[in-house]
């Protein structure tokens, strides 16, 4: 069975620093599962592997996609899983790092996305959020389906109104086709947890935030608008650059 190394950890805990010696050491490539640093153009606000670290090191899923595309953890996990199978065929150790936890979840476990999309449905319950608020739609899903409500945030709201949607489309709550799904790892994982003092952990959280605004975070934000990418995109609607958003709108 495939080796599988998996890092994860706390934002700011050093996962990436980490994956880059051990891909060095170990004749390895790295699989990012970071759903922000997958867009081009977000470099300093999603802390980016460097240019030259990529040099160094390959890194996969990083810069491919444009921040207008959807992205999602379904899709992710499939072509993940493939890519890991890719590389250790060529010989190479597969390292897979990042900050998005059910990202890091559909490699491992597998992921169940649900039916395809309903635009009526979409539609009636992204009306009903901007009516409403998405605390309403939160409380509407804890009722059907609590198992997946308990895990979500009133700030994340895509994922209240997906869980909803396949509750409409299907009559069964998201949690439960989750359940069911088998599809066993291909993998052999071996993973690394990374864990700081909280007091420590968020000193290295201030000194990330000061320097992503010291490489320039706020020039990097104009630029996206410059460039006529809307803030409301999901790619944007990320930490960081939803404060300097605000920021730049007074």
């Amino acid at each position: 069975m495939t080796r599988l190394l998996a890092i994860v950890g706390p934002t700011a805990s050093g996962k990436s620093e980490l994956a880059l010696l051990l891909a060095i050491r170990l004749n390895g490539e790295i699989v990012s599962a970071d759903s922000r640093q997958i867009y081009k153009f977000l470099d300093i606000g999603t802390s980016k592997p460097t240019k030259e670290d990529r040099r160094r090191v390959p890194h996969h899923f990083v810069d491919i996609l444009d921040p207008t595309q959807d992205y999602n953890a379904g899709a992710f996990g499939n072509e993940a899983r493939s890519k890991i199978v890719e590389i250790v065929a060529r010989g190479k150790q597969a390292i897979l790092t990042g900050g998005s936890g059910l990202y890091v979840k559909a490699v491992i476990d597998g992921f169940f996305d649900g039916p395809g999309q309903d635009s009526e449905v979409r539609s009636r319950l992204e009306e009903r959020m901007r009516e409403e608020g998405p605390e309403a739609l939160l409380t509407d899903l804890s009722k059907i389906d609590p198992r997946s409500a308990s895990v979500m945030e009133a700030s994340k709201p895509r994922r209240i109104i997906r869980a909803l949607e396949v509750y409409q489309i299907t009559g069964k709550p998201l949690s439960e086709f989750h359940r069911e799904q088998s599809a066993a790892s291909p993998f052999e994982t071996v993973q690394f947890g990374l864990e700081w003092g909280r007091t420590h952990l968020y000193e290295r959280i201030n000194k990330r935030v000061e320097l992503m605004f010291s490489r320039g975070l706020i020039a990097e934000t104009k630029h996206l608008l410059d460039q006529g990418f809307d803030q409301s995109l999901n790619a944007l609607n990320t930490v960081g650059y939803k404060e300097v958003f605000d920021y730049l709108s007074g």
